[in-house]
């Protein structure tokens, strides 16, 4: 099977924990898996803000942190993860919410993982 790269992208995230911005769902409707490679979030905006990364198993309907109110500096980035890898299965979400809606999120998924 051939590796498939993709990025996910979000700009101007929730700043709503009860309703938290998709920035990947997992093969939307199939079996496969997905690995989460790199999540990369940048304030750029004129303030500090805090940011909020959710995985939200869908066989369980819970949500899990990744990183929670964690600092983002004016004009810096926040790698939350790098190095290491996240297994998604069909339909898990990785979610945001900050502070402020002056966040951009970068997702490097390998998809159509067997």
């Amino acid at each position: 099977m051939a590796n498939n790269f993709k990025n996910a992208f979000a700009t101007s995230v929730s700043t709503n924990s009860a309703s938290p911005t998709d920035v990947y769902t997992a093969n939307n409707g199939s079996a496969v898996n997905s690995i989460l490679i790199e999540l990369d979030i940048a304030n750029t905006g004129t303030s500090a803000v805090t940011v909020t990364v959710l995985v939200r198993d869908s066989s369980a309907s819970t949500a899990y942190h990744l990183v929670k109110n964690a600092p983002v500096p004016v004009g810096s980035a926040l790698k939350v993860v790098s190095g290491q890898k996240i297994v998604l299965n069909g339909d898990d979400k990785i979610q945001v919410y900050a502070s402020a809606a002056t966040v951009d999120v970068i997702a490097s998924i390998l998809e159509d993982v067997t």
